[in-house]
């Protein structure tokens, strides 16, 4: 099998499910693989990381659009993520970058904290109630989901009672993220964009009659008092790529994290008995199998990585979950090994486009899985897991488990906080 052939069983929904061995095949060629005449495949970690910083590599600009999916103006999707910052370069991206900057702050994430163990109690509190009633419990839409949607939109500002209606339309909309998608999966992209784009602008409209203490309140109003620093359809935009950044990576850390902590009783065992090792838990949890798989770059001049030339205007797929299993930085990458002492993996992505919700994402899970292992000592998968058949963000459909009730009840109660270290 040579590199093409890899990339497109890559690409296949086989593929898609486990790309960890063709990960490997790819990895074969070298960390920079050529596979077209302007197309690059990059596994290696530091030529990833090196790429990502690098100011001569850009996503994806409107002229390149136009060059690459010729029509691209005619779907909701493309445009409404073509005009967020994720898929923009400076000085727009910057510029966006800093108006939503100031609520994903390490002390702002830091006081979140309280509300996230509140929220994840709860949450556990409800799987044990469907558990005792006999009821099937999948952790995907009973904890996964709800967790990160409930603090991204209370962040925002959307009513609780809105925030069931998001995990279809983002998951429709993130179709478009992906390295290949047929004109099917576009159209129901295209729908996703379509609802979360009128689901805005009637909350923009309520924020502008009604302000509140919200981040959309305060993109609403910088966009009216100066339409320079915000468009309107830069507003919109960004709201809705806000919103679904901001649950759907956590969301698949979540259900990735658990299962590799069922595959691993004696680690969990060590998690369960010291929450203060959450930390360096949730970092081998991303390097491991990452939540994003992937990326892209299109180099503005002529680049030489790890001796390979690429001339200006090639495009780069960045293989983030090879990145993460790099021989070079990881040993024996395949094992799960919390006590790594430099694990820093690229599931966030580096450089200007580094994940601004990074922060909120890692304080969720080091809340959430020694609560979870805390409270539900007998938690099991019921049935093997269903996986996605996404490449870019990867991730669990279902995810059925199973409840020892009684061993739940014979946990000693302890506050929130005590779970995870905190005063």
């Amino acid at each position: 099998m040579d590199a093409a052939e890899a990339l497109t069983l890559l690409m296949s929904p086989q593929g898609r499910v486990d790309p960890y061995p063709t990960y490997d095949r790819l990895r074969g060629y070298g960390p920079v693989v050529r596979s077209g005449p302007a197309f690059f495949v990059v596994t290696g970690y530091a030529e990833a990381d090196e790429i990502l910083r690098d100011p001569r590599f850009g996503v994806l600009d409107d002229d390149l659009r136009d060059q690459f999916l010729p029509g691209w103006r005619d779907s909701p999707a493309v445009v409404s993520i073509s005009r967020s910052m994720l898929r923009t370069n400076p000085p727009d991206h910057s510029r966006m970058r800093r108006l939503a900057a100031g609520a994903f702050t390490p002390r702002r994430i830091a006081a979140l904290r309280d509300v996230v163990e509140a929220q994840a109690d709860a949450l556990v509190d409800g799987m044990l109630a469907r558990a005792r009633a006999g009821e099937p419990v999948d952790f995907m839409a009973e904890f996964a989901y709800p967790l990160p949607v409930g603090v991204i939109c209370a962040l925002l500002g959307v009513p609780a009672a809105d925030r069931p209606l998001f995990r279809r339309w983002a998951a429709d909309l993130t179709g478009v993220l992906e390295p290949e998608i047929t004109r099917q999966e576009l159209a129901v992209a295209d729908r996703g964009a379509t609802e979360l784009r009128d689901y805005f602008t009637a909350l923009v409209e309520a924020r502008r009659r009604a302000p509140a203490d919200d981040l959309t309140t305060a993109l609403v109003q910088v966009h009216d008092a100066d339409g320079d620093r915000l468009s309107g359809d830069e507003l919109l935009a960004n709201l809705v790529v806000l919103l679904v950044a901001g649950f759907e990576t956590t969301t698949n850390l979540l259900g990735n994290g658990l299962v590799v902590l069922l595959a691993h009783p004696r680690e969990a065992d060590a998690l369960r008995g010291r929450p203060d090792l959450a930390p360096a838990y949730v970092e081998e949890l991303l390097r491991h199998d990452s939540p994003v798989q992937l990326t892209s770059r299109v180099s503005s001049a002529p680049v030489t990585c790890a001796g390979v030339d690429m001339p200006a205007g090639s495009w780069v797929l960045l293989l983030l979950g090879a990145a993460n299993r790099d021989p070079r930085r990881y040993p024996e990458p395949a094992r799960f090994d919390p006590g790594r002492a430099q694990p820093h993996p690229l599931s966030f992505g580096a450089g200007p486009h580094y994940c601004l919700g990074a922060r909120l994402a890692r304080l969720e899970a080091q809340v959430a899985f020694p609560l979870l292992l805390r409270r539900l000592p007998g938690l099991a998968l019921a049935a093997p897991p269903r996986h996605r058949t996404r490449l870019t963000l990867r991730g669990y459909e279902r995810l059925p488990v199973t409840i020892d009730t009684e061993a739940a009840a014979a946990r000693p109660g302890t506050p929130a906080g005590a779970a995870t270290g905190t005063p």
